[in-house]
This record gives structure tokens, C-alpha cells and sequence, in this order.
């Protein structure tokens, strides 16, 4: 299956500390490959995959499940503590949901994370119905491209496929049952406005996880796709600060 302009992984080899930045959902590389670039810039080394059934066409991801996507993540995980003594995971939106569930995981294996927007529930009222939705409608309309920033294109698809939205809601469930395990630094940003992920998320997570050493950054001129929105630079600046004051070198 052919993939989307600008949805191919991204990979960099640099030096000993490695950044796994994941992409949201219906989302794809695209809309973290500008973060990764400038991370790949500064001499780390960075993975970007694309998580299975994205990238491609809508239809695809109704046939993958979260646990489909948190292996790829996974998988890109352990390639990079393969390669990289210092490991850390960044993501956005659901992203942010597999970047949890890797922290809750791999525990100490992972030296601190990033979160952009993450999600953990949905204040959606069509919620409750996607159990039995999903078997008679293939997707509701999309939630793609929610970005203040004019003539940005984060590479989503504009539909939501409802089987898949469906898992995501079992993957929020094994975030929040075993959410108390994250006890790696955090850096956390939100954004002011946004119309995808309420709020309620943010504050939901850091009332919940074991971290002490915890940040939070409210973006004021980003919509939900932040990675690729007015306030990237602070995003990427912070996080790369991030970084540096809890690797070894520093």
C-alpha cells in the first residue's frame, strides 16, 4: 500500500542518548519528523516509526489494535537501548497514551519523557456507542489537521476508523489501571485551545502519576498538532533542554 507524502519513518544515528518520538492517532511521521530533525540536529539519536495501519489509507487501521501499535513502539524501544545507553520517549496525543504505557513497562529503562497533548480519555458523547457502532460504520469524520498555524498538512487521515477507536479506548484503560508505575521525569505540554483532547487529559495524568519531577507548559498559540503549530520551537527547545539536564554527560 502506497504511504501518504511525508509519512515514511524517520531514523538517526548520532550519539549515546536516544529520543523515540511517537505519532498520534489516524496521525503519522509527519507530524513529529520536524521535532526529530532538530533533536538529530543537536546530536542525538532519534526514531520516529510509523505506527501499523497509519499512513496509508483509514481502512487500514481498522484491521490493527492498540497492542499493534505499542509493538511497533515497542519494537523501535528496543532498538534504540540497543544502540543508546540513555533512552528517552516523547509523544504526541495518542502518542502520549503509548509513551505512558512504555513508561509504566520499561520502568528505569527509560530515563524521562515528553508529553504533547496527551490522551487518556474522551469527553466524546459518541463514545458509549462505538461498541456497537463500529460492526455497521467504518468511520465518522476526522479529527485531523488542528493546527492554528496556517498552511500546515500533518499528514492524517480524515476519517476516523471506529474499530480502531475502539482499541484506543482499551488502551487508555491499561494506561490509567497502571498509570501509578510512572515514575519517570516529565515534561508536559498543552495546549490552551485545543479541540481534541480536552483538557480534563492533562490534568487527569498529572494528578495520577508517582513522578516528582514533573513540568507542565501551557501552549497559548498552538492548537492540538503543537509538534507542527506556532509554539514548536518552545517544544522543541524545552525538550531538548530536557534532555540534556537528565543525560549522563550533562
Amino acid at each position: 500500500m502506497p504511504l501518504m507524502p511525508g509519512a515514511q519513518p524517520f531514523d538517526h544515528d548520532a550519539g549515546d542518548v536516544g529520543v523515540l518520538l511517537l505519532h498520534g492517532f489516524t496521525g503519522s511521521p509527519k507530524s513529529m519528523r520536524p521535532w526529530g530533525e532538530f533533536l538529530a540536529h543537536e546530536g542525538l539519536t532519534v526514531r520516529v516509526p510509523r505506527l501499523p495501519g497509519h499512513g496509508t489509507r483509514w481502512q487500514d487501521m481498522n484491521i490493527t489494535t492498540w497492542q499493534d501499535w505499542y509493538a511497533e513502539a515497542d519494537r523501535s524501544f528496543r532498538d534504540l537501548s540497543a544502540r543508546c545507553s540513555t533512552v528517552f520517549v516523547m509523544g504526541l496525543s495518542m502518542g502520549g497514551s503509548l509513551t505512558l504505557r512504555l513508561a509504566e513497562m520499561k520502568g528505569d529503562a527509560i530515563r524521562g519523557i515528553v508529553l504533547v497533548n496527551p490522551a487518556v480519555h474522551s469527553e466524546r458523547p459518541d463514545r458509549f456507542a462505538l461498541p456497537i457502532i463500529k460492526h455497521v460504520v467504518g468511520s465518522f469524520p476526522g479529527i485531523s489537521n488542528d493546527i492554528n498555524k496556517p498552511d500546515q498538512d500533518e499528514g492524517a487521515y480524515d476519517r476516523i476508523p471506529l474499530k480502531a477507536a475502539h482499541s484506543l479506548t482499551h488502551l487508555w484503560s491499561a494506561v490509567k489501571t497502571d498509570i501509578q508505575a510512572v515514575d519517570q521525569p516529565l515534561l508536559l505540554f498543552r495546549s490552551a485551545v485545543d479541540h481534541v483532547v480536552e483538557a480534563s487529559n492533562a490534568a487527569w495524568i498529572l494528578s495520577h502519576i508517582s513522578s516528582t519531577d514533573v513540568r507542565e507548559v501551557v501552549l497559548m498559540n498552538s492548537f492540538h498538532v503543537a509538534t507542527m503549530d506556532n509554539d514548536a520551537d518552545v517544544i522543541f527547545d524545552q525538550s531538548l533542554r530536557f534532555v540534556q539536564e537528565r543525560s549522563p554527560q550533562s
